[in-house]
């Protein structure tokens, strides 16, 4: 399916696993045109990418296995604008604790489960400066957190003295999902972000590294 009517930029989910319709709907709801993306043809063709949560083990072999593990991270590299929330966090990270990482795109260093199993999961209310000026809903479901982040890393958000959303450049990620709640205000700020990145033109992500 293809949600939204807008005509301005498309943002692609990826649909191998996980909350790909709940981040269709939403974008649909904000009128923009949300494709989900199987293919390499539709990597190549999006203005910008949600990686969904999820299991990230399970979209990580399937990247693989259905060879789209380099095309996304090439245009990732080359500027197109990515939202990874919870499960796309951890693809996203150069660093995985005990794991090799996945796309290694995204200087920080991330733990897997950091909350807990399924049963733990929970829903918190959390003012985020960069999202809006109103506290936001914040549901964590076997939700990573970020340990650390590089140089060129933004931490956006901390809760009890962890990081659970931040920025490099084009990258987003969240430990949260904005897909099952009705707050739209980290849509809205990956939006302009994709916006922006379509009136400059896409700029590489450099490629520094911290340890």
């Amino acid at each position: 399916m293809q949600a939204g009517a807008g005509k301005g930029p498309s943002v692609g989910v990826l649909a191998l696993q996980g909350s790909v319709e709940e981040h269709l709907e939403c974008l649909g709801r904000l009128g923009v045109r949300g494709i989900p993306v199987k293919r390499k043809t539709e990597i190549a063709s999006v203005d910008g990418m949600i990686l969904p949560g999820g299991e990230s083990t399970t979209i990580g072999k399937l990247l693989r296995d259905f060879g789209l593990m380099e095309p996304l991270k090439d245009r990732i590299l080359n500027g197109m604008p990515v939202w990874g929330t919870c499960a796309g966090l951890i693809l996203l990270a150069r660093h995985i604790l005990g794991e090799k990482p996945y796309l290694d795109v995204m200087d920080i260093t991330v733990r897997r489960n950091a909350y807990g199993r399924q049963i733990d999961s929970f829903k918190r209310y959390e003012t985020i400066p960069a999202f809006g000026q109103a506290p936001m809903p914040m549901v964590f479901i076997r939700a990573p957190y970020i340990e650390s982040v590089g140089g060129g890393t933004e931490a956006l958000c901390e809760l009890e003295g962890h990081i659970v959303a931040a920025r490099q450049e084009n990258m987003l990620a969240t430990a949260f999902h904005p897909e099952l709640t009705e707050d739209a205000g980290v849509y809205r700020y990956f939006l302009k972000m994709v916006e922006e990145a379509g009136n400059q033109g896409f700029i590489p992500v450099s490629t520094k590294k911290t340890n």
